[in-house]
């Protein structure tokens, strides 16, 4: 074994799961499992078995990994069983894992109060469990739960705990910062002493982020000898959350020099996987989650993105490309002509720097800024507006009126409904802009839902491709509070395809509902911008 390998152990499928609003379902945890396994992980920890119908399923018909070890998750023999009359390790042994992670106490203030047993019979416990699952043939992991508290009170105690499991044949013994609670330099000198007794290459370490330190203390205790690292992808897990696996794997690799079963090849697949499982808990990505959030190399100042263009690498502190990110140069009033020649650049659109239009753009972006358009979050609005500016972008419709019909009503079951309806009036437009006028009506479950099917009703005769967009998400804020219901809104829209492909527009207006067609009419025109076939 190289002193320079770390093994990678992922628990997302079970110390993920306990996190607020996460719930894993067994197709969740299968594909999950299969993306650790593609991009490396070494030990993917299934769950508990025998503690739910999921995980008894999931472990039921496992998933075929190429290259990871399953691991299950449980506790050491109970007080008063045997480890092997205990139902607890016959459930772990049962399961078919080839690895087996088990929990016991480190902290003699525990083993007292939680337990209620003797300091003896919990390192009998840690020990016989240990050894049991040795005598099956089995790979065994001893989790000290609590260790860094109980080694801080009890070091004697704590230590026995460890070397019950390792004399006893356990291959890792990880230690746990189970309440978040320890900062990096506790960790790395508690961590420095424990390999005085215990191998470094035999030790894991499992952070609980609970003082935002989890990956700091992590990389510590690697520093100071451990060689595997537990935790979990986007740092999701109870409380404040796991050590955050997405930010420790690159930290090892590039920063540290450290080799895991993650190769520099499959490193780029990391902002997938950090975003593959946002979207099995379907939820919006943390854009300023290091390495692989969409702000992570955002740029917005005018002077950073000009000296950027001859030495990015004093502004970024690696190549986005290495973890699968890319650069992102925001268009804001604090824009210049180096940020919209980048942005332009990046849309495809071929312009010379001395165009005399780059400064009108840049001005109108600062201008609408005032009036309460945000571009940086929307990315295909400002690009639309640069397309209409330099005349590369023809009109798919105009629309020459629209109206909101908003009802409230006791339906016939005498239940109270709200109910609204749209009607619009536009021109399709052909390529010498000569139209064919069309009127739809549509109903919806609120004014924007209602303008969206109408819109859509209108227009997806002629662009079928409408067809597929669906939207996403939908915000509105007050930008003039102090006018109260007269005030300014922006609305930002978000929206996707079937292809996975995310884009968000914007409107602005003392109208909500003209706002809101605004941020429409820009997404309907970017999905035809980008690839639509007029029949």
């Amino acid at each position: 074994m190289s002193k320079d390998r770390v093994y990678l152990y992922d628990s997302t499928l079970r110390d993920g799961a306990q996190a607020r609003g996460v719930d894993f379902t067994v197709s969740d945890k299968l594909a999950i499992a299969r993306e650790l396994d593609k991009i490396g992980i070494d030990y993917i920890e299934g769950g508990w078995p025998g503690a739910n119908p999921n995980d008894d399923a999931f472990f039921a018909q496992p998933p075929s990994l190429s290259k990871a070890r399953l691991s299950a998750f449980g506790m050491t023999r109970r007080s008063g069983r045997s480890a092997e009359n205990d139902p607890g390790l016959s459930d772990l042994i049962a399961s078919g894992a080839k690895s087996i992670c088990i929990v016991g106490k480190s902290w003699d203030k525990q083993v007292k109060s939680a337990l209620g047993i003797s300091e003896k019979e919990n390192i009998r416990m840690i020990g016989e469990s240990i050894a049991h699952i040795v005598k099956h043939k089995r790979e065994a992991l001893y989790d000290a739960e609590h260790f860094f508290d109980g080694y801080k009170t009890n070091p004697e105690f704590a230590l026995a705990c460890l070397k019950a499991a390792y004399d006893n044949g356990a291959r890792w013994i990880v230690l746990c910062d189970t309440n978040g609670g320890s900062l990096p330099f506790d960790v790395e000198q508690v961590v420095r002493e424990v390999t005085q007794h215990i191998p470094g290459d035999h030790l894991g370490v499992h952070c609980h982020n609970d003082t935002d330190n989890a990956v700091a203390n992590s990389l510590a205790a690697v520093r100071a000898g451990v060689r595997q690292v537990q935790g979990t992808i986007n740092g999701v897990g109870e409380r404040c959350g796991n050590a955050n696996l997405i930010s420790i794997i690159p930290n090892l690799v590039l920063k540290m020099g450290f080799t895991t079963g993650i190769s520099k090849e499959k490193l780029p697949q990391l902002t997938h996987l950090s975003r593959f499982l946002d979207d099995r808990l379907n939820r919006s990505p943390n854009q300023h989650a290091p390495y692989v959030g969409s702000a992570a190399f955002a740029h917005k100042g005018g002077l950073h993105v000009s000296a950027m263009a001859k030495d990015s690498s004093s502004y970024e502190h690696i190549d986005p490309a290495q973890v699968g990110n890319h650069r992102t140069v925001l268009v804001s009033d604090k824009a210049g002509k180096s940020n919209i020649l980048d942005r332009l650049k990046q849309f495809g659109i071929v312009i010379k720097n001395d165009d005399e239009r780059i400064g009108e753009l840049v001005s109108e972006v600062k201008q609408r800024e005032k009036q309460g358009y945000a571009y940086e979050g929307a990315e295909a609005s400002f690009e639309l507006l640069a397309h209409r500016m330099l005349g590369s972008v023809r009109d798919y419709f105009d629309v020459l009126s629209f109206r909101v019909i908003g009802e409230r009503r006791h339906n016939a079951k005498g239940k109270l409904v709200s109910v609204s309806e749209a009607t619009i009036k536009l021109a399709i437009l052909n390529d010498h802009g000569d139209g064919e006028e069309i009127m739809t009506v549509a109903e919806g479950n609120g004014p924007v839902n209602a303008l969206d099917g109408a819109l859509r009703k209108a227009l997806s005769g002629h662009y079928p491709i409408l067809k597929d967009i669906q939207l996403t998400d939908y915000k509105v804020r007050i930008l003039t509070p102090g006018e109260g219901t007269k005030a300014i809104t922006r609305v930002m829209i978000e929206s996707r395809d079937s292809k996975g492909k995310v884009w968000n527009t914007i409107g602005v207006s003392a109208n909500v509902i003209d706002a809101s067609f605004n941020a429409l009419y820009d997404s309907v025109t970017y999905k035809l911008l980008h690839g639509s076939k007029k029949k």
